[in-house]
């Protein structure tokens, strides 16, 4: 790491801010403007801003009255006299140009319309009017995300077929996905702050190209609150406070930030705490659904409870707290410093599908928890949006460190025996990503990354009667260890404003290193290490082509990887009632190869229809099957004779969808906004196909939504289909207990809708409230492969004061 810390600062001690005439800069972000056109009245004398936004204005004389055209600026005119001395001007963004922009497709900012890949984004107004209580539910209420629960304290996103170790999730730029990040389902994404957000954008499809290993059906990237500036000599302070109160969980939260600018540096703090009860299911739906009973330990051992309200999810509470502090600072407009720290805990999270499993008719588990989930993060960012430099324009360095924290703690029914596992990662990483501007044409971007994970892990049996604890296997080989280096590049040539192509290409090499003899006093492995080594390279080709102010076309081909990480390779886990999982060292990466095509309908922006379609093979697929040790294909593990199974290579899929979205403007006022998801795939299990786990049922929803000044009103329908016995995936038949039944005793998922309301209303300058009504008609339903049911009709009310 040493090495990296001395490319860092080397590369900072390099960089030095150019000034000439004048810099035409966004008045918001500060960022120069290329291809602004400066001219006078009659348009005798003209220059052209370059690509740091600079220009002479030699040619102008001091009184006559000077024009700024650009594009996606709203126009601008004055003297040379109105400088008074600057050297700088600036243009007010038009909302045209502030809705295109996106930062996940290059790490830099660009017009979201020059992307071929399909990117859905939300912005800090619309997440507070959305008041998710989780940044999963912020992800579902996009309408193009999937997400499953297995319990309240969960949330696992599905895109496009793909799910958990398949998507990338990132933070700030930096990736949040680890070593240990598995393919059954994950609640991580719940660790990022819905308050802390300022925007999130989610790409549709294979990221691999910038962000690497496990992109591959789609990247969520989620942009915290930025510290805000003075623009004056004196403080700029403001402040939020937010609480807020659901019904169907008992839910309670408080949230506050505040921010401290001043004129090169600035400050925001966050804090946020909220207490989950047992959520309540609906009156509507499903009897399996119902929870008639629970276990209980009590001092006389173990009971069986019957349930006064089968609709309350008993145990299902827990509670979460999240901070966060960025520091900003700003010596001069083109370079700037930013350092961020996240920090989120939980209680114990009550796994509730485990908790709702039978054994011959009696529950299987007296109690299963995951332990309190940590993530900590700091992150130190430079940005350079400015040089004469021929080897770039902007620059922008990242290096960040972060340490997960998980456990699992289970015991069986009536049993003195507690079984413990608990794991960390260390996770480093740098990124060094740069932009050159070659003409008005063509742009290039490319960058380098290192990323490495250390994973403690350790396991133990806890006897309660005596309060005795032994070793027992743990859940990965203590001390792994995950890396990878990757160089990467993508070029986009416009050559004219109908036309973008773009295409990237990247090389990573990926190692993982695991020593199994801690666990060998346990399993017998026929090895006692292993070391994984493995190279990708992956590459996207894409055109955007507008023929005409109402059509848009896009087309875009990719491939994607999956390298193995410690969580394939080591891991050693009870998959589902009598069965195992454990190591096997010889995976190689998985690789999807797709494409998508968009055709985009604009008639004067009173009527969008927005339509794609895509395919995705994917080769040598990571799933797990059965296997034998030592040329047993049975072993004792916790107690219990299982099936030993294990993370192979032993499949191929195929994943294929249309998606329709719909806006439409009635009045000024009125809106509709609809969006409906088809998804379909299948993988093989020997020699015949199946459905795969992740994809989802067809699924969307529809909005009506009235604005005026200060309110603002959405009724709004979510839909779901069905998948029948037959389409579910095998692991999916196998978790019965999670299921209807349909007229044959089969386990199947059932459609549901949901009809809701939420208004918003603006008090005053100060104070705003937010109140939603969701689910209406009391409709008991699971999404899809969710252990848990869905909150059944829920009042939800939010106060925000800001100062």
């Amino acid at each position: 790491m040493k090495f990296l810390y001395i490319v860092f600062f080397v590369l900072l001690a390099s960089i030095s801010a150019q000034a000439q005439n004048i810099k035409v800069l966004n008045k918001i972000t500060k960022e120069p403007i290329f291809g602004v056109a400066i001219y006078n009245i009659d348009k005798s004398k003209s220059v052209i801003t370059n690509f740091r936004g600079e220009v002479e204005l030699d040619v102008f004389s001091d009184t006559e009255i000077i024009y700024f055209k650009h594009l996606s600026h709203v126009l601008k005119k004055l003297t040379k006299l109105q400088l008074d001395g600057s050297n700088k001007v600036y243009l007010v963004s038009n909302t045209q140009g502030l809705e295109e922009i996106v930062i996940s497709a290059s790490k830099f900012e660009q017009s979201k319309k020059d992307i071929p890949q399909k990117i859905i984004s939300m912005n800090a107004k619309s997440i507070q009017f959305i008041n998710p209580q989780t940044s999963a539910d912020l992800l579902e209420n996009t309408g193009q995300v999937y997400v499953q629960k297995s319990q309240l304290g969960g949330g696992s996103p599905m895109i496009r077929g793909f799910s958990t170790n398949r998507l990338l999730i990132t933070v700030d730029g930096v990736r949040m996905n680890n070593a240990i990040f598995r393919g059954g389902n994950l609640q991580n994404v719940i660790a990022v702050d819905p308050f802390s957000i300022q925007n999130t954008e989610v790409t549709l499809g294979s990221g691999s190209v910038i962000y690497g290993s496990d992109a591959i059906g789609g990247v969520m990237s989620f942009y915290t609150q930025k510290p805000k500036l003075s623009n004056s000599d004196s403080l700029l302070f403001n402040s939020n406070a937010l609480l807020r109160y659901a019904s169907a969980s008992d839910e309670k939260t408080g949230h506050f930030d505040f921010n401290l600018g001043y004129k090169k540096w600035a400050f925001v703090t966050n804090a946020s705490y909220t207490s989950f009860g047992d959520l309540k299911m609906g009156n509507h739906g499903p009897a399996e659904y119902l929870r008639p009973e629970f276990a209980l330990g009590t001092n006389n051992g173990d009971v069986v409870i019957q349930n006064s309200d089968p609709l309350v999810q008993r145990f299902s509470a827990y509670n979460q707290f999240n901070v966060m502090q960025k520091a900003h600072y700003k010596p001069d407009e083109d370079l700037s410093f930013d350092l961020g720290l996240y920090y989120t805990t939980t209680s114990d999270v009550p796994r509730y599908d485990r908790l709702i499993r039978y054994n011959n008719d009696v529950l299987r588990s007296a109690e299963w928890n995951y332990g309190p989930q940590q993530w900590f993060m700091s992150n130190l960012q430079v940005t350079k949006l400015s040089s004469r430099s021929n080897l770039y324009d902007k620059i922008k360095a990242t290096m960040a460190y972060q340490n997960f924290q998980e456990s699992r703690i289970h015991r069986d029914f009536q049993s003195s025996i507690r079984n413990i596992r608990e794991e960390a990662v260390d996770a480093y990483s740098f990124n060094l990503d740069l932009e050159k501007t070659f003409s008005t044409k063509t742009q290039f971007f490319y960058g380098i990354e290192y990323v490495y994970n250390k994973v403690m892990s350790q396991g133990e049996e806890e006897d309660i009667s005596n309060g005795i604890t032994n070793p027992s296997v743990s859940r990965y080989p203590n001390g792994a260890t995950w890396q990878s280096a990757a160089v990467y590049s993508s070029i986009k040539y416009k050559p004219n404003p109908k036309f973008v192509f773009q295409s990237g290409l990247r090389f990573n090499h990926v190692v993982s290193k695991a020593n199994f003899e801690e666990n060998n006093a346990f399993l017998n492995l026929p090895f006692k290490s292993s070391k994984n080594e493995a190279g990708a390279l992956t590459g996207t080709a894409g055109i955007r082509w507008s023929p005409s102010k109402t059509i848009q076309w896009k087309l875009n081909a990719s491939s994607a990887f999956r390298a193995p990480n410690i969580d394939d390779i080591g891991k050693v886990f009870d998959s589902e009632p009598g069965s195992v999982v454990v190591p096997n060292e010889t995976l190689r990466p998985e690789y999807a190869y797709g494409g998508e095509l968009s055709l985009t309908l604009n008639f004067d922006n009173s009527f969008i229809l927005d339509m794609s379609t895509y395919y995705t093979y994917l080769d040598n697929a990571l799933v797990r099957r059965d296997y034998n040790l030592n040329g047993e294909t049975e072993i004792m593990y916790d107690g219990e004779l299982s099936t030993v199974q294990a993370i192979q290579n032993a499949s191929k899929a195929w994943i294929y969808g249309f998606e329709v979205g719909l806006k439409m403007v009635i009045t000024n006022q009125l809106h509709l906004n609809s969006q409906y998801n088809i998804i379909g795939g299948t993988e093989t299990a020997g020699d015949i196909e199946v459905p795969i786990r992740h994809v989802a049922p067809s699924f969307g929803n529809t909005h009506l939504v009235w604005m005026s000044k200060n309110v603002k009103l959405d009724a709004f329908a979510n839909y779901n289909g069905s998948l029948s016995f037959n389409q579910l995936a095998p692991s999916e038949i196998e978790k019965d207990y999670i299921y209807a039944l349909d007229e044959n005793g089969n386990p199947y998922s059932p459609s549901w809708y949901t009809l809701n309301f939420r208004a918003q209303y603006q008090i005053n300058k100060s104070t705003t409230i937010t109140t939603s009504i969701e689910n209406i008609t009391d409709q008991r339903y699971k999404t899809y492969s969710s252990g848990i049911a869905a909150a059944g009709r829920n009042f939800i009310l939010a106060l925000k004061y800001s100062l």
